[in-house]
């Protein structure tokens, strides 16, 4: 499968911190969260991935190349002005490379640190649900500033609410930033212009009647996106 990884956000969350470098090329530990994402992908079998840019591109141009470091081909999307998740997917995939996404396909937030979850399984999962999407879900009491969803019995997505204002608060299932798709969920994202999944796209995707799967993931994901968060993954990750 191809992947596609977001990499374009500022992350003005973090302050200063991310004047000279890029979100994700912060460093956990030894390596930047994109490397250590690049080489998640890698070590289940993903050696085509292409990446969105926008804040200091030139950063992660320079830092990673073609891949071939990493045994794995790379190629860019620049993104003069920011196009939020889902309208980065799409100018990746319906300006860019229309030919190479003609199956199912997998997208990843590079600012979050993935390392703990099993890729083979959330594929299989997709594989066998037949949606038009499979997110995926890890149980979190912090929901504020994340999406979250509301699963039935069958793990077939019913809501979803980005970033829950007060008496919102439907589930503890947080978005962990990992999807795999289909082509037709193209459809649903506008062209050429900023849309992001979970405030434009996965509600459209489900008042349509078709079906977007969760599967929730036992393990630890951190975003990432505040100076206490960051501290926090530099201090469970400081020799690795």
């Amino acid at each position: 499968m191809k992947a596609i990884i977001l990499a374009a956000g500022k992350g003005q969350r973090l302050g200063g911190v991310v004047d000279k470098v890029p979100k994700p090329m912060l460093k956990i530990g030894r390596k930047p969260v994109l490397e250590r994402n690049i080489e998640w992908l890698r070590s289940f079998g993903v050696r085509d991935i292409y990446i969105n840019l926008h804040h200091l591109p030139d950063v992660i141009r320079d830092y990673f190349g073609s891949g071939g470091r990493w045994e794995v081909k790379i190629r860019y999307s620049y993104e003069e002005t920011l196009l939020g998740t889902a309208g980065g997917v799409e100018k990746i995939v319906s300006e860019q490379w229309p030919d190479d996404f003609s199956k199912p396909f997998i997208v990843i937030y590079g600012d979050n640190l993935l390392s703990d979850f099993n890729l083979d399984e959330i594929v299989n999962f997709h594989k066998v649900k037949k949606g038009a999407g499979t997110i995926c879900l890890y149980r979190n009491d912090e929901v504020a500033q994340s999406g979250i969803a509301v699963i039935d019995s069958e793990n077939k997505i019913v809501k979803f609410v980005e970033k829950p204002g007060p008496g919102e608060t439907v589930s503890n299932l947080v978005n962990a930033g990992i999807y795999v798709l289909e082509p037709a969920i193209l459809e649903y994202i506008p062209k050429n212009g900023f849309s992001d999944f979970g405030k434009d796209v996965f509600h459209k995707v489900i008042r349509a009647g078709e079906n977007l799967y969760g599967i929730v993931l036992e393990g630890n994901l951190i975003a990432i996106d505040s100076p206490e968060l960051l501290e926090k993954a530099m201090g469970g990750n400081a020799k690795q």
